[in-house]
């Protein structure tokens, strides 16, 4: 068992399938009976009726803008500083409030592990009796508290280096030998740099756990030259940890508590596996009950499950931002609106709106999937909704099924501003 956090990350992929959409009913009544923002957005829901992917799938989601907003909305009658979406209130459940850029802020409850960190910390090679340095910030922003709560967890010690002052980090290093670093792998390279001119030697550290910025390969091997094997975690303020990678470094593993679907960006609707989307996730998580979150965050289904005998969903990982909207002779033209212009046509699978251009000479032309190679009338009506739906004229192009890049790209912006 020493390769895995629990038996969890063993599971049949039907018994976890099995066991998630089982507490879908109770996470949906405790929701909606505990939280102003459920009662209200999944009023006309039945709880027992969402047992499957599909019953999901027909709920609302939720997007980040919009609980700024609610939160907003509220604070400023001196309502729920969380916009209604908390079923925990100030007190002995709430230990800690944090805050996100807009602000938003989120409640940290008192569950152990609350953040779910510790897996991802564990698949990254850190075990109970170490020492960890961990340079996430510990003010306003969760990320400090997120790991140490999961290091502690895990029967790790932690050692609260934050962000900033260099060289105190590097004499902490040197003196205290931790097994390894926890932060963002640019702060990391700035420390081992600082080192090297400090002539302070730092041989203790020798893995990380790196989330908050991209982690590509050649970074990952840079850190593998100097001695460091680093691992990447994908977490967010609002949901705790989504996914983590691995030994075998092909995607990241899902976490146990956690239902992601891949849906088409500016809409709900699933995509098919292995197309690229905007990641939406429901998080089993009584305190804060997020159910169809979307991310903002665009990644896909990876085929099979990880060498490493976890055998939960993988995912590739970051890949972009969903949130395409685009300004297109002073008006702004958002994924939805694309999703809705293809809906009108059974013909059409899939599309992309290109803009070309320069300056306040915008062209945008709607390239659409359809197996039909002469649609009767395609180009006329399909040029009509997109006038109907964003006031603006665009040109079509019709190609076949499987010509356009899966990239999750709905919009694309190719003016030059030269």
């Amino acid at each position: 068992m020493s390769d895995f956090f629990d038996e969890l990350e063993q599971r049949a992929p039907e018994a976890r399938e099995v066991a998630l959409l089982a507490a879908l009913p109770k996470l949906i009544a405790h929701a909606r009976s505990r939280t102003a923002v459920f009662a209200d957005l999944l009023a006309d829901v039945d709880p027992q009726t969402v047992t499957t992917r599909a019953a999901l799938a027909a709920l609302p989601v939720t997007r980040k803008h919009e609980l700024l907003d609610r939160q907003k909305a509220l604070r400023a009658n001196g309502g729920d500083v969380f916009g209604g979406f908390s079923s925990i209130g100030f007190g002995a459940a709430m230990p800690r409030i944090f805050a996100s850029p807009g602000p938003i802020y989120e409640p940290e409850g008192r569950a152990r592990d609350y953040w779910r960190m510790a897996r991802a910390i564990h698949a990254a090679g850190f075990r109970a009796g170490e020492l960890i340095h961990n340079c996430f910030s510990y003010h306003l922003v969760p990320a400090g508290s997120m790991m140490e709560t999961g290091a502690h967890a895990l029967g790790c010690t932690v050692f609260a280096g934050g962000t900033g002052q260099t060289e105190q980090q590097v004499q902490a290093m040197a003196e205290l030998r931790p097994a390894g670093y926890i932060g963002t792998p640019s702060f990391l390279k700035i420390i081992l740099e600082k080192a090297a001119e400090m002539g302070a030697a730092l041989p203790s550290v020798t893995k990380a756990m790196f989330g908050g910025e991209a982690f590509p390969p050649s970074l990952r091997d840079w850190y593998l030259a100097h001695g460091v094997d680093g691992y990447q975690c994908y977490a967010t303020a609002d949901l705790g940890l989504i996914a983590y990678e691995t030994a075998a470094r092909e995607g990241l593993v899902l976490d146990e508590s956690v239902i992601v679907e891949i849906v088409r960006p500016g809409t709900g609707d699933p995509v098919s596996e292995g197309e690229v989307g905007e990641l939406v996730v429901t998080t089993l998580n009584p305190d804060y009950p997020l159910i169809r979150f979307g991310t903002g965050d665009l990644s896909a289904i990876l085929p099979g499950t990880c060498p490493t005998g976890r055998t939960n969903t993988r995912i590739k990982g970051w890949m972009g931002r969903a949130d395409q909207t685009t300004k297109i002779r002073g008006m702004f033209v958002h994924p939805g609106q694309v999703a809705e212009i293809i809906k009108r046509f059974p013909d059409i699978t899939k599309a992309r709106l290109v803009v070309t251009g320069e300056m306040a000479n915008d062209r945008m032309t709607l390239m659409v999937e359809s197996s039909c190679t002469a649609p009767e009338g395609l180009h006329t009506r399909v040029s009509e909704a997109i006038r109907d739906v964003t006031k603006l004229r665009g040109e079509v192009e019709v190609v076949l099924p499987g010509s356009l890049p899966n990239d999750g790209k709905i919009i694309e912006d190719a003016r030059s501003y030269q």
